[in-house]
C-alpha cells in the first residue's frame, strides 16, 4: 500500500510515535526514526520494524 514513500517519524522510540512508525512500516513505508534516547534501542527498534516488512 505505501510502497516507494518514506516517513520521518520524531519521537518514534516509544508511545503515538512508536505507534505510527510500526504502522507505516507494515504498510510499506520506508520508516526513517528520530529520538534522543539511547543510540542502541534506536537500533534495536529500527531492525525490529525492518521485520513487519
Amino acid at each position: 500500500m505505501l510502497q516507494g514513500k518514506r516517513a520521518i517519524i520524531t519521537g518514534s522510540n516509544s508511545g503515538v510515535g512508536l505507534g505510527v512508525a510500526e504502522e507505516l512500516a507494515r504498510a510499506g513505508a520506508d520508516v526513517v526514526l528520530n529520538s534522543f534516547t539511547d543510540r542502541a534501542k534506536d537500533h534495536a527498534l529500527a531492525a525490529d520494524l525492518a521485520a513487519l516488512t
